[in-house]
């Protein structure tokens, strides 16, 4: 059993304004794709260049902050959204952002990038797929920082003993899934050539696989609960799209791949 070190969730304070850590880990997750993007562009017979990578972050920024935030709140917070507290949907620094939600809305501004810089949307999906990675990382943490988002009651050795429960640590468990493995395998998959989409595909059926598996050991949320059968929860529910889209595209590259034996993926 390993005691839970409940972290202040203010990293700092400067006069009136708090700095909350898990503000402070999506400063991470989007300077680390900033600097991963450059890398990847600078490599020989890119086609990418820095200001388009400098550009693509922006615009996946924006688009993944405001349908993370829309996301939560549609998908599990309509209940905390009252009359007595009508500013919940910008109270980002309490915790509540959707992966579902964000990655919705950053596909739309990658889509917008892709038509304003004449490029094609998979190129760009298949440019940006390892990206996401470290910032799902970071982003985990901050749910950790934040104490929420626990596994169900264990026995385990590492589980971790918060409000005299022993849970799992499942934001630990996504970290390290989500974040490390999932970026580990895009990074080295996206190191040659592949078909076009195959990179997008396997990130979305290796992202929806992890997280359908880790929702079986993480506690609901509770204005929700469980959907159906004692075990089905609303992130499973929304993660079996995109493990049916990731197997689809897939499908669709290696064919395409074995019709035209054309390889090629975003430089």
């Amino acid at each position: 059993m390993i005691v839970y070190p409940d972290i202040n969730p203010i990293a700092f304070r400067l006069g009136p304004i708090k700095v909350h850590w898990y503000g402070i880990m999506y400063l991470f997750g989007f300077a680390t794709a900033w600097l991963l993007g450059r890398r990847r562009a600078a490599r020989p017979g890119s086609t990418w260049k820095p200001v388009d990578v400098d550009d693509l972050v922006f615009f996946g920024m924006v688009g993944g902050i405001l349908g993370g935030r829309i996301g939560y709140v549609l998908i599990y917070g309509m209940s905390f959204w009252t009359m007595h507290n009508p500013w919940y949907p910008f109270e980002v620094w309490d915790g509540g952002m959707s992966i579902h939600g964000g990655l919705i809305g950053a596909l739309l501004a990658l889509w917008m990038f892709a038509r304003r810089r004449g490029r094609g949307f998979g190129d760009v999906l298949d440019f940006t797929a390892p990206l996401p990675a470290p910032g799902l990382f970071f982003g985990r943490m901050g749910n950790f920082i934040n104490g929420e988002l626990w596994g169900k009651p264990t026995t385990l050795p590492w589980g971790f003993l918060y409000h005299g429960v022993e849970r799992q640590p499942s934001q630990l468990y996504e970290g390290f899934l989500e974040g490390i493995v999932l970026f580990t395998v895009i990074w080295w998959f996206t190191a040659k050539p592949r078909p076009r989409l195959a990179p997008a595909g396997l990130f979305l059926l290796l992202y929806g696989t992890f997280r359908f598996l880790c929702e079986f050991v993480r506690l609901p949320d509770p204005q929700i609960g469980y959907l159906a059968w004692g075990w089905l929860t609303m992130g499973q529910l929304l993660s079996a799209p995109m493990i049916v889209t990731g197997i689809v595209l897939l499908y669709y590259a290696y064919s395409a791949r074995a019709r035209s034996g054309n390889v090629v993926i975003a430089q």
